[in-house]
């Protein structure tokens, strides 16, 4: 069952299942290491929350990341789903979707009343998963295509 990471081997687990994820697609890292630490920051902060999910007597092989922000639109706050990762030979095992309802479950436990997130278009089987799971593609039912744009700073 997935759990807020609450203790230091939480933050190892995390930083590492992290870490592999970024280097699994190429992009950079700053270490499992120096994850570990941001997420120990990050949850002091009261600004997100570390869920890990596996099986129960083996190490975590999946892990999301959810952030807190205050809401333009109405008085809660709102939730982005930053991270969501599972281990290459945990997937295709239900994982991802548990999480992922765990994810919901905990944004509406802090009081939240929207969740966005953000994939590649090349990833149809996160795609496929969200959207089963009741997010929507687009601008509203039916609307145009949304765009997420970045720039580092």
């Amino acid at each position: 069952m997935p759990h807020v990471a609450a203790t230091v081997e939480d933050f190892a687990s995390a930083g590492r299942l992290l870490h592999d994820f970024n280097t699994e697609f190429d992009d950079p890292s700053p270490g499992p290491e120096a994850l570990a630490v941001r997420i120990a920051d990050l949850l002091v902060s009261g600004s997100a929350d570390v869920l890990l999910d596996g099986a129960d007597d083996e190490e975590p092989s999946a892990v999301c990341v959810l952030r807190y922000r205050p809401s333009l639109w109405s008085e809660a706050d709102e939730c982005y789903l930053a991270e969501l990762y599972v281990a290459p030979a945990a997937r295709g095992t239900g994982i991802g979707r548990r999480l992922l309802r765990a994810s919901i479950e905990r944004a509406r436990e802090q009081g939240c009343d929207f969740i966005d997130l953000s994939t590649s278009e090349d990833d149809v089987a996160a795609r496929h998963l969200y959207e089963a799971e009741g997010f929507r593609r687009t601008e509203g039912d039916g609307g145009p295509l949304t765009f997420h744009y970045e720039m580092d700073l």
